[in-house]
């Protein structure tokens, strides 16, 4: 059934935190179809929260988007080297293999998305000319402004921290798209690419933000806190230990991040991949027995109401996330895909061991001289001994 650009709009923007240009999206629509992209620096093992992106992925191939998925390796590198140049080609393999998992997992059709490496054109000769441009009009100030919420801010930042806006600007110009995908995190960095992309003569971009979703622990699920976020490769134990930390206190909704889960994750991939949003609350038959939801609203106001209590969601949420995650488990099974895994995040080199001298203790200075001295003699008796030995054979 053919959408109007009315229909493909609703699509395009339902559930994101932000839009800028929506006009702009609009009066596109209203001509064709729409070109977009979203990126991913293959720093840290992927976590559950690229379920998130995910879903909306799903929505613009439904509203007839053509979508491109940056593998943004030089970025990788440019962010305080969170990924070391001698693994980055390795941690773009294993992405790439992680994102189309986990779209296979929710149904979404792969041959509907086209997968761009940074490095195929972010060295070429023009972008690298586009890149020096913009080093002559940006401040030191505005690049600065523009990484703070995705460049990993440390006390003495090395130059490439500040070259990571610029090149995420030019790549909505080099991939051809009108409109860049990204989450609520990077909102300084798309203002700073409308304001600067039209100083070198290029369009000003659409800009759709998805609203960042609470980690475990209540705070931004990020990589590099394996406290706040649940690995896609976990065990189901672990899953099952994660969530049971998670914070999750009785009736309390703002910051808990396990109903943010739920709402995020659970209802919108049970839709992709069953045709329906639903949950189910498990519980023993003597505590009411299961509860099947079928909106996050409802949800949201029986655990407000405490009519659930935070160990049945926690465990109800854990057992979901594990289905979600077992088709993903066992496509990294494969021995090909237990050596990519082994080549992008190698276990650390073993620390040498250091052997401590055995201390003397509660003797005078002078007995340990005397101690020392008798050692030595000792040596060189056995030594005198062994001589004589030698010469008499």
């Amino acid at each position: 059934m053919a959408q109007t650009p009315e229909q493909k709009f609703e699509l395009i923007t339902r559930n994101l935190g932000e839009v800028l240009g929506a006009d702009q999206l609009k009066a596109t629509l209203a001509e064709r179809d729409i070109k977009l992209y979203w990126g991913t620096a293959p720093t840290g093992r992927v976590h559950i929260a690229y379920f998130v992106p995910m879903v909306k992925l799903a929505d613009y191939l439904q509203a007839g988007c053509h979508v491109k998925i940056l593998l943004a390796d030089i970025h990788a590198f440019l962010d305080n080297m969170k990924a070391p140049i001698e693994l980055v080609q390795a941690r773009t393999k294993y992405y790439e293999q992680v994102v189309k998992s986990i779209l296979r997992s929710l149904g979404v059709p792969l041959e509907k998305l086209e997968f761009v490496v940074g490095s195929s054109y972010e060295l070429s000769r023009e972008f690298s000319m586009d890149n020096y441009k913009l080093a002559a009009l940006v401040t030191e100030h505005d690049a600065k402004k523009a990484g703070s919420e995705v460049v990993k801010q440390v006390a003495s930042p090395a130059l490439s921290g500040l070259l990571y806006p610029g090149m995420q600007a030019l790549d909505e110009e080099y991939l051809g798209v009108d409109a860049q995908f990204g989450g609520i995190d990077q909102r300084k960095i798309f203002t700073f690419a409308e304001k600067y992309l039209p100083m070198l003569g290029y369009s000003k971009r659409i800009h759709l933000m998805n609203s960042m979703v609470p980690g475990l622990n209540g705070s931004k699920m990020s990589a590099s806190d394996p406290n706040s976020k649940i690995d896609l490769l976990d065990s189901k134990k672990d899953v099952q230990n994660k969530i049971k930390k998670a914070y999750c206190e009785l009736g309390v909704v703002e910051g808990n991040g396990v109903l943010a889960f739920a709402k995020n994750v659970l209802f919108p991939t049970s839709e992709l991949r069953t045709g329906r949003a639903e949950f189910v609350v498990l519980r023993p038959e003597q505590y009411g027995g299961n509860t099947v939801y079928t909106n996050y609203e409802s949800l949201e106001s029986d655990f407000a109401e405490e009519k659930v209590h935070p160990g049945d969601l926690k465990s109800s949420v854990a057992a979901a996330i594990n289905v979600l995650l077992d088709p993903i488990r066992e496509h990294f099974e494969s021995p090909e895909m237990q050596q990519l895994l082994l080549e992008a995040y190698p276990p650390p080199a073993a620390k040498p061991k250091v052997v401590k001298q055995k201390k003397k203790h509660n003797k005078r200075p002078d007995a340990v001289d005397a101690e020392a001295k008798a050692d030595a003699g000792a040596e060189v008796k056995a030594v005198e001994e062994q001589l004589a030995k030698t010469n008499l054979d």
